[in-house]
């Protein structure tokens, strides 16, 4: 079949340990996961619902690939996350099964612009150009849970040029794994290929152009990225 426009390669990412690569269907994020970071961004942390927003599945930045500093923003984020990657999916899916639907982890960095979300916040806005950016979903290779399990804890952390900016725990987790899982559901018929983003501890700050980031969680190793000028 011909097609009006050039069709768009698949987006893919490495899979620690082997040659196949894991296909990416589409990235969800969850916002106030930590209750640290949502008293550090004004808010109350009482367990409420988890909010979720989306990008677009080519905003993958591999490990070891530069970030371009994004245009019309002056104050850019580190955002480090545990990523969760589905193996199967469904709808209205139970936490007790939940766990069942995951293939694997990885460390991620949820770049924000920050300046671009405070602004939508107060006109009441939607985030996307906030957060669904080009290069906005830094991630690491994948980690079948066949070689490192369930991660529902361990240490998380996120370094710029060697200094400590985030530290904390998997498991100061607001909504575990298997509650977003299911609560996600609840909104839409996930599939496989679909990447979660579960939300970042405090500690989130500005970066700027020449800047070593380094996002790790303990068992999947380190992100690692260099921002850089837009070209």
């Amino acid at each position: 079949m011909s097609t009006a426009v050039p069709v768009p390669a698949p987006v893919t990412v490495p899979i620690a340990g082997s040659s196949d690569r894991y296909p990416v269907h589409r990235i969800y994020c969850v916002g106030r996961n930590y209750a640290a970071h949502v008293q550090e961004m004004g808010g109350d942390p009482r367990r409420d619902a988890p909010v979720f927003f989306t990008k677009p599945a080519d905003a993958i930045l591999a490990d070891g690939a530069d970030f371009p500093y994004p245009p019309r923003s002056s104050d850019v984020h580190h955002e480090v996350e545990l990523v969760v990657a589905l193996a199967r999916g469904g709808r209205n899916i139970n936490a007790d099964a939940a766990l069942a639907c995951v293939y694997g982890y990885a460390v991620g960095n949820d770049w924000t612009r920050r300046d671009l979300q405070a602004g939508a916040k107060r006109a009441g806005q939607p985030w996307d150009m906030a957060k669904g950016f080009d290069h906005s979903a830094a991630l690491s290779p994948l980690y079948p849970v066949s070689t490192v399990g369930h991660i529902d804890r361990g240490p998380i952390a996120l370094r710029v040029n060697g200094a400590l900016r985030q530290s904390s725990d998997v498991s100061a987790m607001l909504w575990s794994v298997a509650e977003i899982i299911a609560e996600l559901s609840t909104y839409v018929l996930l599939a496989p290929g679909d990447l979660i983003y579960t939300g970042t501890p405090d500690g989130v700050g500005p970066v700027q152009v020449g800047d070593w980031v380094e996002a790790s969680i303990a068992g999947l190793g380190t992100l690692s990225n260099r921002v850089v000028e837009t070209r």
